[in-house]
This record gives structure tokens, C-alpha cells and sequence, in this order.
């Protein structure tokens, strides 16, 4: 790595990608374009289903704003990454503007941020509906939703773009080779010269920020959510209260999990390689399990779906069972 008196400030970057495996280009294109049409088809059949349906509880409109930032999420990330996979191959890598980088950098973190405050919206929306049922609709009314979706985005919004100057006034090093296919942090930290951990303190600040602060609230409301079930004497109703958090409790664990692996961690350990690999499968998978998880869990979504499908509920005369 160039010295910190070697420092240019770039007027863009270059992706690599996956450059170094022609080989290998066409089939991840290929398969990666089958996952994000996949994505797509399946967090726009949720927002359809849930936009439609007569009747919209609070956890239908919270599922309704995670598909939407899970539909945005994959669109800043995974178009740019088959352009470059489907182009002819270029050795020193994808040009990518200094403000292009900037800004996918960004949105990337203002929806993942969103999304780390939404599950935790979330999280209290099924307190109190298992440990207040009866004020459940005077607690949790639609005006609380629409001004708790509102605050997600703007805490996304606003630790992103203090992540995003503080890094983007970092000084880089000779190369502007970026390992990764598209502006991620650690990438971006990776070229910073800065030896010391001063460079780190922005990421480390928005990580606690976005994920432990939104998982302590987590932890909290499913602490209170499982004494609550203690005390249920009655077996079934104890499983279908618990059946409500069930796809929940999936999706948090790997969005915060993931995100968690890939960002609390010093500098000294970042292998660009390695977190590229796991980025692939962090922006491209998790975005189409999230929905599959909702539909098979959730009744209500189900329901709506089927309604959007013209299908029948299962049990009806001319359904399909």
C-alpha cells in the first residue's frame, strides 16, 4: 500500500467484478439474472397482494415496506452487476465514476439501514400484539405505521449519507481497483491509506447505529414476547402466538446476522476475495428468501396472494386443497 504522501483523491473507480473468471461469466449471469427476476416476481407479487387486499393490518403494511426496500435494495446492486457480467470482459476492471460510486454506496446503506430499523418496527408490533391484545388496535393504528415507515427511511437516510462523506473524504492509494462488484465499504475502506483505526470509526459508529441499536430493541421486545408465553396455560394458544413471530424472527436473524458478519470486524481482517464472495450471496439470495419466508409463514399473505392469483382458499368447494 502507497505511503499516506502518496495519495491521489480519484475521479472514479474500477470494479473488478468477476474479471478473472471469463470461464465462469456466462453461467453467473445466467444464474444470477434467474435469482433477481426471481426477487423481483416475488416482492412485486407481495406488494400487489397486500395493496389489494380489503383489509390491511399493521404487520401487512410493515411486510409491504420490506418488499419495497428489498425490491429497491437488489435494483442499486444487481442491474450494474449483470451489465458487467453480460459486457465483453475487461482485464483492469468496470470504470465506475467517483459520484457513481458515491451514490450506489449511499442507497445501499440507506436501505439496508431501513430495513435494520423496520425489523425492529416490527419486532414491536408483534409485543404488542401477544402481550397487549386487547389495546392492539389503539396502540398500533395506522397513522403509528405510516409515521414508524417514515422514520425508518429517514434513519436509513441519515446515518447513510454521514457514512458516505466520511468515507468518500478518506484519502486512496495508488490503485483504484475496487475487489468487489459494486461500491461496498469494506471495499472502499480497503484502499483508504490511513494505517490507524480513525478511518474505521464511521463504519463502526453506523453498525451501532443500525444494528446494535435496533437488536437491543429486538431482544428486548422478544424478551417480554416470551414471558408473555410462559404464562399461557393453553398449548395451542401458546404455538400460534409463537407461530406469528416465527417469520420474523428468520428474517432478522439473517439480515442482522449477515450484515453483522460482514461489517462488525476490524479492518485487518478484510479479505476482498472472501467478502465478495459472501456479498454475492448477501445482496442476491437473502432478497428472494424474504419473501418466501412471509408467504409460506404468514396466513393473511398467503390468503392474499392466492386472492391475487385468483386462486381459492384452501378447504373451499373448487379450490386446490
Amino acid at each position: 500500500m502507497a505511503s499516506p504522501g502518496n495519495t491521489t483523491q480519484p475521479c472514479g473507480f474500477l470494479l473488478q467484478g468477476f474479471s478473472e473468471f471469463p470461464h465462469l461469466r456466462p453461467a453467473l449471469f445466467l444464474l444470477l439474472l434467474a435469482v433477481h427476476l426471481a426477487t423481483l416476481s416475488g416482492n412485486l407479487l407481495i406488494l400487489v397482494a397486500v395493496t389489494s387486499a380489503p383489509r390491511r393490518p399493521p404487520m401487512l403494511l410493515f411486510l409491504c415496506q420490506l418488499s419495497a426496500i428489498e425490491l429497491c435494495y437488489t435494483l442499486v446492486v444487481v442491474p450494474r452487476s449483470l451489465a458487467d457480467l453480460a459486457a465483453p470482459s475487461q482485464p483492469r476492471g468496470s470504470p465506475i465514476s467517483y459520484l457513481g460510486c458515491a451514490v450506489q454506496m449511499q442507497m445501499f446503506v440507506a436501505l439496508g439501514g431501513a430495513e435494520c430499523f423496520l425489523l425492529a418496527a416490527m419486532a414491536y408490533d408483534r409485543y404488542v400484539a401477544i402481550c397487549h391484545p386487547l389495546r392492539y388496535g389503539a396502540l398500533v393504528t395506522p397513522g403509528l405505521c405510516a409515521r414508524l415507515a417514515l422514520a425508518c427511511c429517514l434513519g436509513g437516510l441519515a446515518v447513510s449519507v454521514g457514512l458516505t462523506v466520511a468515507v468518500f473524504h478518506l484519502p486512496f492509494c495508488g490503485s483504484c481497483l475496487l475487489v468487489h462488484f459494486f461500491c461496498d465499504i469494506t471495499a472502499l475502506l480497503h484502499l483508504a491509506c490511513t494505517r490507524g483505526y480513525a478511518d474505521e470509526l464511521p463504519l463502526l459508529g453506523a453498525c451501532l447505529l443500525l444494528l446494535l441499536l435496533p437488536s437491543a430493541l429486538i431482544l428486548a421486545s422478544y424478551a417480554a414476547i416470551g414471558a408473555a408465553l410462559r404464562r399461557l396455560h393453553c398449548p395451542l394458544g401458546r404455538r400460534k402466538a409463537a407461530s406469528t413471530c416465527a417469520s420474523h424472527l428468520v428474517v432478522t436473524c439473517l439480515h442482522y446476522g449477515c450484515a453483522t458478519f460482514m461489517y462488525v470486524r476490524p479492518k485487518v481482517t478484510y479479505a476482498p476475495q472472501r467478502d465478495r464472495t459472501l456479498a454475492l450471496v448477501y445482496t442476491n439470495v437473502t432478497p428472494l428468501l424474504y419473501p418466501l419466508i412471509y408467504s409460506l409463514r404468514n396466513r393473511e399473505v398467503t390468503s392474499a396472494i392466492r386472492r391475487v392469483l385468483g386462486l381459492r382458499p384452501p378447504g373451499q368447494p373448487g379450490g386446490p386443497g
